[in-house]
This record gives structure tokens, sequence and C-alpha cells, in this order.
């Protein structure tokens, strides 16, 4: 039984002090408004996209998260009352519609967003997921940083963002690659929003397996390779499970890299340990042609906030804040 600290308004009002100044006078920036798995709340989330709150209903007990939910997102609207829209999202509802989420205030949700200065598409209905990631918000600035002149494949794209802020940070050259041609139309979208060329060919739909194949016979090497796969997949051509093959999608694009070039390795499996993804990279590290560059945090209105945050993880993510670990690694081929 989950016993709840103190009412749900009480936490959403820290929430929202702690959060204050990620809001921007022109209300489009994004972030995760209230976690509820950290914050007091289990299983209640919400987030902000542009003027939209998106609430998400984990709870077993559906149409109680339904309440809690309703709750929530009336104390939001009255606090700001900028907001116009709120979508609610039930992970365990039979309605495919509700589980991608349904519109409960307003009528048009945001369809882009900005950070950083760059602008990125969103469709807040296309999955359960909200289509952008706000917890790869700190690589994505990393990105743009660090990127500039340089050529990226950007697998597992899905919506494009952390490919499109490499374009954003003066990328030469990006490839993004999906299994799905609608995803990566709206990464084109991003494209569209910032004024950046689109060229047909750089947006790549293929299982990602016999795709890699195809570049590495090809002679394709890049300066830096992004990895963000799915916590688990699997097609005719090879299977992606991030608690039990992280070593094989590693080594699978580690040929395309660029000896000095870097490889993003994010593994988002909530029960994964960090220590246990960690000796994952360790290992590969052995042989001195892999190196352990930095760590990438994950920001504080995702993990919460030493005014807000009254409970942890389900499993120790540590020497990472967040069970999403994400690792810059720097790719030798020889010694």
């Amino acid at each position: 039984m989950v016993i709840y600290r103190e009412p749900l308004v009480n936490r959403l009002d820290l929430a929202l002090e702690a959060r204050g100044h990620l809001v921007d006078d022109r209300h489009e920036s994004a972030f995760r408004l209230f976690n509820g798995f950290y914050e007091g709340w289990p299983k209640i989330v919400f987030d902000l996209y542009g003027q939209t709150i998106v609430a998400h209903n984990h709870m077993e007990d559906s149409q109680l998260g339904h309440q809690a939910a309703e709750r929530g997102l009336n104390f939001i609207l009255e606090k700001w009352p900028w907001i116009t829209t709120a979508v609610l999202k039930t992970r365990r509802a039979d309605s495919p519609a509700a589980r991608n989420g349904i519109i409960v205030y307003g009528t048009k949700p945001n369809h882009w967003i900005r950070e950083y200065g760059i602008r990125y598409a969103i469709d807040l209905q296309l999955n359960r997921d909200a289509s952008f990631y706000l917890d790869t918000r700190l690589l994505r600035r990393w990105i743009l940083d660090h990127l500039a002149g340089k050529t990226v494949l950007n697998t597992f794209a899905y919506t494009g963002s952390l490919g499109v802020a490499a374009v954003g940070g003066g990328a030469e050259r990006v490839i993004h690659t999906d299994l799905n041609k609608s995803f990566l139309n709206i990464a084109k979208s991003s494209y569209t929003l910032n004024g950046f060329p689109i060229d047909k060919k750089l947006f790549q739909t293929g299982d990602f397996w016999s795709h890699m194949n195809r570049l590495k016979r090809a002679g394709e090497q890049f300066d830096c390779v992004i990895l963000d796969p799915p916590f688990f997949s699997s097609t005719e051509q090879g299977r992606v499970d991030l608690a039990q093959n992280v070593k094989r999608l590693i080594n699978k694009v580690r040929p395309l890299v660029k000896s000095g070039g870097r490889l993003v390795a994010i593994n988002n499996a909530l029960f994964v340990k960090g220590r246990a993804y960690l000796d994952v990279l360790e290992e590969i590290c052995r042989d001195g042609y892999v190196e352990i560059e930095r760590f990438i945090p994950v920001p504080d209105d995702i993990t919460g906030y030493p005014t807000t945050q009254v409970d942890n993880p389900p499993v120790d993510p540590s020497p990472f804040n967040h069970p999403t670990k994400i690792v810059i690694l720097k790719i030798r081929h020889a010694l």
C-alpha cells in the first residue's frame, strides 16, 4: 500500500515554487513540473510543454489516478492561469487513445517548444510518452557545445531531438536512423521550424542491426555516434535489451566512430542499477580502445529538488543521478 505523506496539492505547491525559474517569458520551455515517483505522490507525473500540461497517470487503479490527476491539474491551472491546454495520459487504460492522451482542458496542445534557443517539433498525443524526452536536456546542451563541424550518426533517433541539437550546434552532417518513418517526419518538422535545410537522404528508416551493417559496408565513420535505444525491442534481425545486451549494442556501433571520436551511450532501464551499467562499460574499456570520458547528469526537475524530493528511485542509480544513465565514451582504433 502506498502511503501519501501530504495532500497532492501541497506537494505540487512545493514543486511549482522550485521550478518557477524554468518558466520563460514566452512560455515556450519544456520541463518536468512534478515527478510523483520522487516527490511524494507515486505514479502521478506532470510535464510542461510550452503552455500545455501533460499529466501521466501510471496508477494501477486508473480511476483513482484520474481523480488525483484532475485535482493536480485544477491546482496547477489556478496557480499558472497562462496554461491553455491539458492532456491526460492513462498508462493502464484499455483505449489506445487514452494511453496516448486525451485533451481534458483547452483544445489545442503545443506543437513545438524551445530549448537553448532551438525549436523542437512535438506531438504530445503521438505515443504513451510525449515525443520529446525531457531527461536528456543536458545531453542536448553538451551536443550543442561540442559537435560543431562534426559528423554525427543519431541511431534510434525517434523524433530526432538529439540530432536536431547537433545541427543547431553547427554539426557538418547528421544522419538520423529509426525504424519508424513517421517519427523521423517530426524531426524534419523541427528542421523546418529552425530553418535548417532538409536533405531526405539523411533521414533513414530501417532495422538497426541491418542498417548498421550497411553503413559499415559503405565505409561510413562519424565523429560522434549517439546510441539511445529503447529498453526492449525485437525484430527478425536482432534484439535490443538494455538489461542484457548493452555490450553487443555498443560494439555494434564502435566501428562507425572515427578514432578519437565519441560514442554517446544512454541506458534508460529503470531497474538496471547504475553500478551494473558501469560494470559493463568498464569491461568494454579494458582493451584500452574505449575510455569513459564523462557522465551527463539528468536535470533537477526530473529528479526533484532538495526541497521537494522525498522518495528514492526503485534501484540505486549511483554513480549516476537518475536511472537514465548517460555516458560519453571516447573511441580509439589504435593504441
